[in-house]
């Protein structure tokens, strides 16, 4: 059995649809149309009966029979009926024989009269108005409505030709959108079919110039880029995760399985579980790393930013690394030559530089110096971390701030500490820079707002 397409039959309903509205528009256009031009000579007509009225009424009582002759002298077209009737209703002068039975005094109405001036016509029907002239006669004036019925006729039957094309006109316009209109959402609804199967990677045409419907898939495409993204950067967590936590959780199962077996004494035991507590808590350490790496790059912390005192947390950060620096034998120095207000997390800036000064305490040489520097530069705080080693390579210094990577020859950290400061320093607005020809890092920061205080040293 056959069976129409679906977007043909949605096509067929929507375009029907706005046809028929297109179709009643014009209908009513028409209308509204017609009553204007019926209303337009009706009121033509009432004035200038309006007029004739006054004009008689300031007219000399003794003039107005000749004045009324005379203006009926002057229409050749035999268009106007005037006349004029004495309290009783006897014509004194004019072409109409007598008042309308039906003639009321100072409003228009349609009827019939008798005309005197027109051979072979004993009747025809004029809008006429009767006024009341001050010496108590009655004036009579109208219009013959043939020629202005004939006008009306030939408006309407142009308004019939008009429409009959306008009609056809907004039935195929309306069925053209219509279909357009189905096409497109059954566009949309294939991508979504697509989407809800798991393919990201379809997106909807836009043109060169779109429409406003053009201008809505566009937006559609980049919520499907963002989405596709987020997606990415799940799967991406869920990787990194598996990833790091691949050899440790087999080296804790191997130092669990090795410990039970060779362990002979509770403090045997006992020793195995501290280490194994100790491997679990560098895990637990991997995978708060990674999602809060994450919640960074959702930028969700920006509504908790306040003014940050950088001179007072880098001394804060100096303090806390004080202790590990001196377990390896470094000199850790703060130097503060400015004091810098910037606008930012107090905690998420205290993480930047405290995993900064500890890469350099760990990986620099034992026994060796780590400075940390704060200063100001045009409308910049600089954080400057520097130490004693060989530094980062220039090869390698856009890959160590990517997630879970580490130098060749590195046994130690997850390779997340660098990533962690570069996703802070972004949400930021910040530049983590790498200095030439020393191992030093520096974190620029633009500061709208300076301070100034003594100069420091500890």
């Amino acid at each position: 059995m056959f069976r129409a397409d679906p977007v043909a039959r949605t096509g067929w309903r929507w375009g029907g649809a706005l046809a028929a509205m297109l179709v009643f528009q014009s209908l009513v256009l028409t209308a509204i149309f017609w009553g204007f031009a019926n209303d337009n000579h009706r009121r033509a007509i009432e004035h200038g009966l309006a007029d004739d009225c006054t004009f008689f009424a300031l007219t000399p009582a003794e003039e107005r029979p000749e004045e009324l002759r005379e203006r009926l002298s002057r229409d050749i077209h035999r268009e106007q009926f005037l006349a004029l009737f004495d309290a009783r209703g006897r014509l004194i002068a004019g072409n109409v024989a007598r008042l309308p039975a039906a003639s009321g005094v100072g409003r228009s109405i349609v009827a019939a009269v008798a005309p005197t001036e027109l051979p072979g016509r004993t009747s025809d029907v004029a809008r006429l108005t009767v006024c009341a002239m001050p010496d108590g006669t009655r004036l009579l004036t109208g219009v013959d409505l043939d020629d202005a019925e004939e006008a009306l006729r030939l408006v309407w039957r142009s308004l019939l030709l008009a429409l009959a094309p306008g009609l056809l006109l907004a039935l195929g316009v309306g069925l053209m959108l219509g279909r357009r209109a189905a096409r497109q959402v059954d566009a949309v609804r294939r991508l979504t079919a697509r989407i809800v199967a798991g393919d990201l990677r379809e997106r909807l045409p836009v043109s060169r110039r779109p429409d406003s419907v053009g201008l809505l898939w566009a937006q559609v495409n980049a919520m499907l880029d963002r989405l596709q993204l987020l997606v990415a950067d799940v799967r991406g967590i869920g990787d990194d995760i598996a990833h790091q936590l691949r050899t440790p959780l087999t080296r804790l199962r191997a130092g669990l399985e090795r410990g039970l077996r060779e362990a002979s004494d509770r403090g045997a035991f006992e020793r195995v579980m501290e280490r194994a507590l100790a491997e679990i808590d560098a895990l637990l350490g991997v995978v708060a790393a990674l999602l809060r790496l994450r919640e960074l790059e959702d930028h969700e912390r920006r509504s908790r930013f306040t003014q940050v005192d950088l001179a007072r947390l880098v001394e804060d950060a100096c303090d806390l690394h004080r202790p590990m620096a001196e377990d390896r034998g470094v000199t850790l120095v703060c130097l503060v030559h400015a004091g810098v207000e910037v606008r930012g997390d107090p905690s998420l800036l205290m993480e930047a530089v405290a995993n900064l000064i500890d890469n350099s305490v760990k990986f620099g040489p034992a026994l060796g110096r780590v400075s940390v520097e704060l200063d100001r530069r045009d409308t910049a705080g600089i954080i400057t971390v520097r130490d004693d080693g060989e530094g980062i390579a220039v090869s390698e210094r856009s890959l160590v701030t990517q997630r879970a990577y580490r130098s060749p020859g590195v046994v130690r950290g997850a390779g997340l500490g660098l990533a962690m400061v570069k996703g802070i320093a972004d949400l930021h607005g910040f530049r983590l820079h790498f200095v030439e020809g020393e191992s030093s890092v520096q974190l620029i920061c633009p500061a709208p707002v300076d301070h100034t205080s003594p100069n420091s040293s500890r």
